[in-house]
């Protein structure tokens, strides 16, 4: 399957499922493909750089080197950490190329993950997104509670009944508390080193905090069957 982490939104927290789903293919065992396709920040690279690469979504070349690059006899996943407003040409190239069909002829899942704030615009960007591709392709609604306290604009529109009718599946992000993250970034730390490694300064609750995380964010992906 290609998990293609969106939002649309810049600061939502797209790079926190891309590192996070990238951990947990680790700890599983689960052989994956990473791509950061964010020019300025590239988030998702500098964690996991052992394991993804920066390719750009206005190159019909680098987004086909994806579907050519896949191993149909060992397949594996695909995690693509989407920059902000990257789905005009990723939208072109799926259209251009027929991607959806493509998939289904080589079994090849597309999975699409909105990730929200708490923010109306993530409930219009969200409408964009389903209106668009309606009922042919798969749909990850990620709640950031990180980046949002209540979700009531979203809950109580017509999006999330939309959203329902096409099979989306729904997902909650716990926070981390805030300064604990902020060691994680400021030592470029993996979540595996954030665990393990001395290096990033991390106390033994902020750790303890960390694996409680991980742990819930971990038994959302088990039910999602990511």
């Amino acid at each position: 399957m290609i998990h293609f982490i969106g939002g649309e939104k810049g600061g939502v927290g797209k790079s926190v499922i891309s590192r996070t789903l990238a951990q947990y293919y680790i700890d599983h065992q689960i052989p994956f493909t990473g791509y950061d396709t964010d020019r300025s920040h590239q988030t998702f690279l500098r964690f996991y750089g052992e394991y993804a690469s920066a390719t750009t979504v206005d190159s019909y070349e680098n987004l086909d080197s994806m579907i050519e690059n896949f191993d149909l006899e060992n397949p594996n996943r695909i995690i693509v950490d989407l920059a902000a407003q990257t789905k005009l040409p990723l939208l072109k190239w799926i259209e251009e190329s027929n991607v959806v069909e493509l998939s289904k002829e080589i079994n090849l899942k597309l999975k699409f993950w909105h990730v929200m704030d708490d923010s109306k615009d993530s409930v219009i960007l969200l409408e964009n997104l389903l209106n668009t591709f309606q009922d042919k392709i798969d749909y990850i609604i990620v709640y950031n509670h990180g980046r949002g306290t209540q979700f009531k604009i979203f809950e109580s529109s017509n999006v999330k009944n939309l959203a329902i009718g096409y099979g989306a599946r729904f997902m909650n992000l716990k926070k981390l508390h805030e300064r604990t993250m902020q060691k994680i970034d400021e030592t470029n730390s993996s979540f595996w080193g954030a665990l393990h490694s001395k290096s990033t300064g991390l106390g033994l609750m902020e750790r303890q905090r960390i694996k409680t995380w991980l742990d819930s964010v971990y038994a959302e992906y088990k039910f999602l069957n990511v």
